[in-house]
């Protein structure tokens, strides 16, 4: 597969003569790192591929909109976040569920998930971060799964380093805490 630059990629997705293949490229790309960004707020597959989906459709539909002052990968990454959001709160609207309480019925969704492999330490930690706000859990998930420089997390979330930093060692303590309150 030929490789391209940056704004060799951008180039091509506004020609409409090679935006298909840029395009193609695109979602060869950035297809696994955003399906596993999105599992880690979802969980569930399937809920994952169809947001992944609409993460690509939304970016097809708008990619005349995009207007390179980001990365491509970060305005990937706020449309899948953006996604997400609007998935959950869906879902809370559906269960019934306020904002601030911990979202139970991913978890709920996570154990009946035939690909969900994980054991019951990998259980017990997806509890825990259920357990964190919204932003709080997107931080840690960012920076402890996918080892994400802040920087980069700014980009995305809109959010000041300093702001990032605090939110996750409050997300780091509040997990350490669920994952030790019964030893």
């Amino acid at each position: 597969m030929q490789q391209y630059t940056e704004d060799e990629l951008v180039a091509r997705l506004r020609e409409p003569a090679s935006q298909r293949d840029a395009f193609s490229y695109v979602v060869g790309m950035y297809s696994e790192k955003l399906y596993w960004q999105i599992r880690k707020m979802v969980l569930s597959h399937d809920d994952a591929n169809d947001i992944l989906q609409n993460t690509f459709l939304k970016t097809w539909m708008n990619i005349e909109h995009f207007r390179g002052e980001a990365k491509l990968s970060t305005w990937l990454y706020k449309i899948a976040i953006n996604e997400c959001i609007t998935f959950l709160n869906k879902q809370r609207n559906i269960n019934n569920v306020s904002i601030d309480d911990t979202d139970v019925f991913l978890l709920e969704r996570l154990k009946g998930d035939e690909y969900f492999d994980g054991d019951a330490a990998q259980m017990k930690l997806q509890e825990a971060i259920l357990t964190l706000p919204e932003k709080q859990r997107l931080v840690f998930n960012m920076k402890y799964f996918d080892e994400m420089k802040y920087d980069e997390m700014s980009d995305i979330l809109g959010t000041s380093v300093g702001a990032l930093k605090a939110s996750y060692h409050h997300a780091v303590k509040k997990v350490e805490e669920f994952l030790t309150k019964d030893l």
